[in-house]
């Protein structure tokens, strides 16, 4: 005899068991939203973040619809309901209609790209430097005793303002700066100083669908990251595991 779902619930309550949301409770994909990151989040869907985010969801029966838009019209997209979540950012990075689970996916390697001739930067002594970087990554709220720092709307004239005296450092995530410093004819004249790492997370609507959706993502990485299922991914596109 075949025991429906809502009496299979209280039988696991009655043994001090949680009864999961089941897949049935859950919407069929998540709407995800993300700027485009080499190697990371590609428009075509490959990538170390997608990668994580299929093995995350793909399991539990929700596919992923990608959104590829700038950052700031990333979370916008979130706020306005029209995505369920958004990828990289950091905790708290946004407060209004946002909603941010327990845990992270991953970490961003965040570096100093200034010129070689300049002082090695370090957190301490980052507040004695004019610094750059795109807008809406709101690194003055991670990194201490920022004061004199600059957004940009694209990356493409970076190394302009290196050169010509306009920043003393680029701030971003290593991969991002690397991508930068590819741009350069002589970039032995430039030098990449790493400064700390901060967790990366999801940053889900502040609705019951986005919610559930997190709901089911923290499940999900807790039993990722126990059972150690999401080293192989980062092993394949070259990246540190950051969850040791």
């Amino acid at each position: 005899m075949r025991i429906r779902h809502g009496w299979l619930c209280l039988l696991l309550m009655l043994g001090s068991m949680t009864c999961a949301q089941t897949r049935d409770d859950l919407p069929h994909e998540i709407r995800l939203a993300s700027e485009v990151w080499e190697a990371y989040t590609e428009a075509d869907g490959t990538g170390l973040g997608w990668d994580i985010m299929r093995k995350v969801f793909e399991p539990e029966g929700v596919s992923l619809a990608i959104h590829s838009v700038p950052y700031t019209r990333s979370v916008g997209l979130v706020q306005r309901n029209e995505a369920d979540a958004w990828v990289g950012s950091y905790r708290d990075e946004v407060e209004d209609r946002v909603f941010y689970p327990k845990h992270h996916y991953d970490t961003d390697r965040i570096v100093a790209l200034g010129l070689e001739d300049k002082p090695v930067p370090t957190l301490e002594s980052l507040g004695q430097y004019r610094l750059v970087w795109v807008r809406g990554y709101e690194y003055q709220e991670y990194l201490p005793n920022v004061h004199d720092y600059r957004e940009v709307q694209r990356r493409g004239g970076i190394l302009g303002m290196l050169d010509l005296g306009h920043a003393d450092f680029y701030i971003d995530a290593r991969p991002e700066a690397e991508y930068v410093l590819k741009a350069a004819s002589h970039p032995e004249r430039y030098r990449l100083t790493d400064l700390t790492r901060l967790p990366l997370f999801l940053g889900f609507a502040d609705t019951p669908r986005g919610h559930a959706l997190a709901e089911l993502y923290d499940r999900r990485m807790a039993a990722l990251i126990t059972s150690g299922e999401l080293r192989p991914i980062f092993t394949h596109w070259h990246q540190p595991y950051p969850f040791d």
